[in-house]
């Protein structure tokens, strides 16, 4: 069975940083996610009255 790779950088993957080589290449991918750069399907924005309940009096 092949070992699998980093998909950042295309080492082979450490189990402690699974499923990257080490703690750089995935603090590389969390930045990408904090900076918005990955992002998943779906509608880009949700509306503010989504899932409130409505004012009472």
């Amino acid at each position: 069975m092949p070992t699998p790779k980093c998909p950042e950088c295309g080492k082979p993957v450490d189990s402690k940083f699974r499923p990257f080589c080490s703690k750089r290449c995935a603090d590389l991918d969390l930045g990408r996610w904090f900076n918005e750069e990955y992002t998943l399907p779906g509608d880009s924005e949700i509306p503010d009255d989504v899932g409130l309940p409505e004012d009472r009096d």
